[in-house]
């Protein structure tokens, strides 16, 4: 079994003037988002071990991959090269949605079985209009539109009854001017909803089965040439969640990212277009989602964007007392503002008012740090 390399931002820092003495750059921006790290952990695995780790500062960078040799220093550049690269904006319609700071994606499920909404905006469309306008108005730059439930158990959707279900959220969005997304992961479900409103439908895939789904999604997405989610999922038939057996969860969903990631590529997808989600809750026990959400900073090395969607999720309710789906909202915030800590530059939530809410004084934080010079030596 060949041996893979892993480079884990583990300093954080609220901004580069924490962490600098004067004499050079001690820490680095992680993904151009207002997240900064100024120490890593280097691993080496091979056969399921860690053979080889190494905790580095910016400074020991050169020293720490080059001592890998080999194919293995390569990946480990090219690794070092993704978490500094800074990604360009979504260009979503007539909307540009910059990616220097997180940015909330909300959630509007048109389903008769949501785990979070009981089927409340497929059930009265005036009510999923107001619920889309109100997350808009509150400042979501997105709105992701999902028919199908995923959830654990849920049913599969015939897609059909999934069109049905999608195309008047998306042409009502689209009439308010709305970025939207839709989460699907059948082929056709996409294509009408791009083609929905007059060709001004939807802008954006999200793709719980990383495209692996329906054999149409690649082909479709790469010449629609619109942004795409691929989000880890260990299923690949019609249960998304079965199949998981995991030695390494961070390493594997990692590897399985970037295997994804370079299938989209092949495939005729824009580099610059893909988004990856790690896919917390999806096939995962609460240890493992956990161990996730810790190891969000080192995704950035695969060199895309990230998102992540963990607002509602079952490991909240794990962690507080079995709280239903619709009480979850302090978990949810927490989680998100973990992925803000991260670099996460895409969060997807139910609540969108209250987590831009968190999103602004978190943002008012760093802003304080990135100005504050009085960190700074001879000051």
């Amino acid at each position: 079994m060949s041996a893979s390399v892993y480079i884990h931002p583990i300093g954080l820092a609220a901004g580069p003037q924490s962490e600098s003495n004067g004499d050079g750059i001690a820490a680095i921006r992680l993904a151009g988002s207002m997240a900064y790290a100024s120490r890593f952990a280097l691993l080496v695995r091979e056969g399921g071990a860690v053979t080889h780790r190494r905790v580095f500062g910016t400074g020991e960078a050169a020293e720490a991959l080059g001592e890998l040799g080999g194919s293995l220093a390569s990946e480990a550049e090219r690794q070092w090269a993704n978490l500094q690269l800074v990604h360009a904006p979504l260009q979503l319609g007539e909307r540009t949605v910059r990616l220097d700071q997180p940015q909330i994606m909300g959630v509007l499920n048109v389903t008769p079985d949501s785990f979070s909404d009981g089927g409340e905006f497929l059930e009265k469309p005036e009510a999923g209009r107001a619920h889309a306008a109100a997350m808009l108005e509150a400042g979501a730059a997105i709105i992701d539109i999902g028919g199908e439930s995923t959830r654990p158990g849920g049913a599969a959707t015939w897609e059909g009854d999934e069109i049905e279900r999608v195309i008047p959220a998306v042409e009502y969005c689209a009439n308010m001017g709305a970025a939207i997304s839709v989460d699907t992961r059948r082929a056709g479900v996409l294509e009408a909803a791009l083609a929905a409103n007059g060709g001004n439908g939807a802008h954006m895939a999200n793709d719980v089965s990383a495209l692996r789904y329906d054999p149409r999604s690649l082909e479709l997405v790469a010449n629609a040439g619109c942004p795409v989610v691929l989000m880890h999922a260990p299923g690949t038939g019609e249960d998304l969640h079965e199949g998981a057996g995991y030695g390494d969860v961070v390493s594997e969903v990692f590897d399985m990212l970037k295997e994804q990631r370079a299938r989209a590529i092949a495939g005729g997808i824009a580099e610059e277009r893909i988004m990856l989600d790690p896919g917390i809750g999806f096939g995962k026990s609460l240890v493992e989602n956990l161990a996730l959400m810790n190891a969000l900073p080192l995704f950035h090395a695969l060199g895309s964007p990230l998102m992540l969607g963990a607002s509602r999720k079952r490991m909240i309710g794990a962690l507080s007392n079995e709280e239903p789906a619709h009480q979850r909202l302090g978990g949810s915030l927490a989680l998100a503002v973990k992925g803000m800590d991260a670099g996460v530059h895409l969060i997807r939530v139910h609540d969108a008012a209250q987590t831009v809410q968190a999103r602004n004084v978190w943002r008012g934080l760093r802003d304080a740090a990135l100005t504050d010079f009085s960190q700074l030596p001879g000051m």
